[in-house]
């Protein structure tokens, strides 16, 4: 049985996800080895419940009850221990999930399931990072977390059904829709996504017209919410370059990054995060490239 929920990693993502499981009922420590991160994320998933309790989302009783649900650590070793389940949602880089998953391994206790947040890397090889393979799978979340009904669960080549349904059940007390998936690279959104998204750079590049025409034409046209330029500022550019690269190595060239992307990067116009990305949010004027 579930109870206990650790998440590591306090990024949009990781704080994102400590909010629904507080709201959901779970007692949540959110983990991150910089303390100054993880203050910004408690005030960053404190502003979430003051907008939803403006909002009529959620009430001021449920807010407070779901804030005590929630703490903050910083030490990964002694949060493992308590851990029923833990989910990792640090950035999509081989090396840094597998030293976690070789930390949480060793210290959390022998029910606990594994999951990692990922959009693009494969449950199989991060759960070959430590011993339980059959508790390990992956919970593709969507930014921004308390807002996006959707999560991906995507079984490896030898989570168990037992697993799968344990974590599907998770995921629907959080608020959450879902679809269990088998393992493949891209799973099923990150795949058209980054192929819309990617495109989008090359129509910028080639100067088909502005962001703001092409986000208007796939909103108005394909009945997207949000346009291509909108949704990577959101996610974030260096987010959506490394699953392209992942994607490209695994799956050929059509997930080539666009150069026009992958200069938007290498310049530090990363999106909202920072201020600039495809649009320059601190004048709320596009930026278009010279």
């Amino acid at each position: 049985m579930i109870n206990h929920i650790v998440i590591i990693g306090s990024g949009v993502m990781g704080r994102g996800i400590a909010y629904v499981g507080a709201v959901g009922g779970y007692a949540v420590t959110l983990v991150d080895n910089n303390d100054s991160a993880l203050q910004n994320a408690k005030k960053e998933i404190d502003s979430i419940f003051v907008k939803g309790i403006k909002l009529g989302k959620i009430s001021f009783d449920q807010a407070d009850q779901a804030r005590g649900n929630l703490t903050y650590e910083i030490d990964l070793k002694k949060a493992s221990r308590i851990a029923d389940l833990i989910i990792e949602a640090v950035p999509e880089k081989t090396e840094i999930k597998k030293h976690v998953f070789e930390t949480i391994e060793e210290y959390a206790p022998s029910h606990c399931y594994f999951a990692t947040n990922t959009s693009t890397m494969s449950p199989t090889e991060i759960a070959s990072f430590g011993k339980r393979p059959e508790k390990t799978i992956a919970m593709h979340f969507f930014n921004p977390v308390h807002k996006m009904p959707l999560v991906e669960i995507v079984r490896g080549l030898e989570t168990s059904d037992e697993t799968a349904e344990t974590i599907r059940e998770v995921a629907v007390k959080m608020g959450k829709e879902t679809v269990v998936i088998n393992e493949f690279p891209g799973f099923v959104t990150s795949r058209i996504s980054a192929l819309v998204g990617n495109e989008a750079f090359y129509m910028l590049q080639e100067g088909l017209g502005t962001p703001e025409e092409i986000d208007k034409a796939i909103k108005l046209g394909l009945n997207y919410p949000m346009g291509p330029f909108e949704l990577v500022d959101l996610v974030g550019l260096d987010t959506r370059l490394n699953n392209l690269n992942y994607l490209h190595e695994k799956l050929g060239e059509k997930y080539r990054p666009a150069p026009l992307l992958e200069q938007y990067v290498k310049a530090g116009r990363l999106g909202r995060k920072t201020g600039k990305g495809v649009y320059d949010y601190t004048t709320k004027e596009e930026l278009v490239k010279k």
